[in-house]
């Protein structure tokens, strides 16, 4: 992946060099595009001004390239612009070599139309030649020009940023008159306009000295062989050394070059120019929709995964294909552990310990008595928990000289197993058990208590009531008093006053 400014304009390879920076292929994340991105080189401030007025300039025009957005990043800066890939009237020529009469008026005209363009938002590009002017790839079909490199442009009346002596522009397309060391004008660029017309009709770079000479010597010199003469004087009137007796405007030059069509013979038997694609292909990693992500079923740096394709030593199922179901391992069979209930601690003849929370269902039914015990005693009440302080485990009962092993049940079940939750039987550990009684002679059953002595017993086994906290009664009730009578004896004075 290429280098990001600014979160949008991806760097994608180098398809030319300017005078002051590179112009890079990029990918514009927001438009989802790509497009052309000016990166800046020079880092002193006559290159940074140069640049800023270069990206300030907009121009709406078909066969104008003028930058469409900028972005600064650290100490880098770009401007973007349309992506044109049929490179420029150098490449063609190269290709091509002189060009026929009228693919030359087609070039021009359209050339004269972008220069016009421009020429009304009063700026003055002041480098034309045939490396700026760039041509879409429309291969057989009509060329289509797009005038670039804004790079030494100025405004008219904007001030200079060189010397008055001093020349800026590409040496061989230069007027007479900046030469001189005249302000730009105009006329100027015209000039450069008829130098491109006579490249692209002898398919070499124009003699301006030797071509300036000839007519301050005699005037128009005639037509150069091969170029008709209604052509060649459209082409001699931009090539004028004296700015006055040129074209004023690109809209004349435009009027002139249509009324030359016209009596120019016809084009049969031309042979079409053919404008090629000269930025190729992308490169790894990218495609005709942006950079390629795993999102996207490719890979960034490759083509996209096949199904079927083995990746980690596993293979990638085709769609619509079953997984298939996992085979159980060979060997013995392994069973995973079960959970065991840990067991009763509560030793045979003790009560079961009180459960931390109250039973969800109804009370049980009192456990079945002797026959021989009285029916009239009361079952023991149920024992309510107090709050963070457990209580301590019944006193065993011992069982009755008449009753069978089954007699004796400890209360809370009917089938004999404590209430207990199972989260308090998993989670909370059972109190230790009390130590079994020595073995001896069985005593003899005591007589029930009366529900009376049952609840002295019961209270017995609450913890003591804290005290009230503050003074006993003996202090605290004369203090009141006094106080009573301190209150009354302020109201009787008050009441004399």
């Amino acid at each position: 992946m290429g280098e990001v400014f600014a979160g949008r304009y991806e760097l994608v390879d180098p398809i030319g060099r300017g005078g002051v920076g590179a112009v890079w292929r990029s990918w514009d994340h927001r438009r989802r595009r790509y497009v052309a991105a000016k990166v800046l080189q020079q880092r002193d401030a006559h290159a940074l001004l140069r640049f800023v007025r270069e990206q300030a300039l907009r121009i709406d025009h078909p066969h104008v390239l003028a930058p469409a957005s900028w972005a600064a990043d650290d100490d880098k800066v770009l401007f973007t612009m349309d992506l044109v890939r049929g490179g420029s009237l150098s490449h063609l020529i190269g290709d091509h070599g002189p060009l026929p009469p009228r693919q030359v008026t087609v070039l021009l005209d359209q050339l004269l139309a972008g220069l016009g363009a421009v020429h009304a938002e009063g700026v003055v590009h002041r480098d034309i030649k045939p490396a700026n002017v760039l041509l879409e790839a429309t291969g057989t079909g009509t060329p289509h020009v797009r005038l670039s490199d804004f790079g030494i442009s100025m405004r008219k009346g904007d001030p200079r940023l060189t010397e008055a002596d001093y020349v800026v522009g590409t040496p061989g397309y230069f007027a007479p008159e900046q030469l001189l060391g005249a302000e730009p004008d105009f006329p100027a660029d015209l000039y450069a306009v008829g130098l491109v017309a006579l490249y692209l009709l002898s398919g070499r770079k124009p003699d301006a000295q030797a071509i300036q000479e000839r007519f301050l010597a005699s005037g128009m010199p005639p037509a150069p062989l091969g170029v008709p003469d209604p052509l060649w004087q459209v082409v001699g009137a931009l090539l004028q050394p004296d700015p006055y007796a040129r074209f004023r405007t690109a809209t004349g030059a435009r009027k002139a070059l249509a009324a030359a069509v016209e009596l120019l013979p016809d084009a049969e038997g031309e042979p079409p120019i053919e404008v090629f694609d000269r930025i190729g292909p992308l490169p790894e990693g990218f495609g005709p929709d942006g950079p390629l992500t795993a999102s996207s079923g490719r890979h960034a740096m490759g083509p996209p995964l096949a199904f079927g394709a083995a990746i980690g030593g596993q293979q990638l199922p085709a769609p619509g294909d079953r997984a298939p179901s996992p085979q159980p391992p060979a060997g013995p069979p392994t069973f995973p552990p079960v959970p065991l209930t840990p067991p009763d601690p509560t030793p045979a003849g003790a009560l079961p310990p009180p459960p931390r929370t109250p039973p969800l269902a109804p009370p049980p039914s009192p456990p079945s008595t002797p026959p021989n015990a009285p029916r009239s005693a009361p079952p023991k009440p149920a024992e309510a928990p107090s709050s963070g302080v457990p209580l301590l485990p019944a006193p065993a009962q011992q069982p009755l000289p008449d009753s069978g092993p089954a007699a004796h049940v400890p209360a809370g079940s009917p089938t004999g197993e404590p209430l207990t939750h199972p989260r308090t039987r998993l989670d909370v550990p059972a109190p230790l058990p009390l130590p079994s009684p020595a073995p001896g002679p069985v005593p003899p059953a005591a007589p029930t208590p009366a529900p009376a002595a049952q609840a002295d017993t019961a209270s017995a086994r609450l913890p003591a009531t804290r005290p009230r906290p503050g003074p006993p009664a003996r202090i605290a009730i004369p203090v009141l008093l006094l106080a009573l009578i301190c209150f009354a004896v302020g109201i009787a004075a008050l009441a004399a006053s």
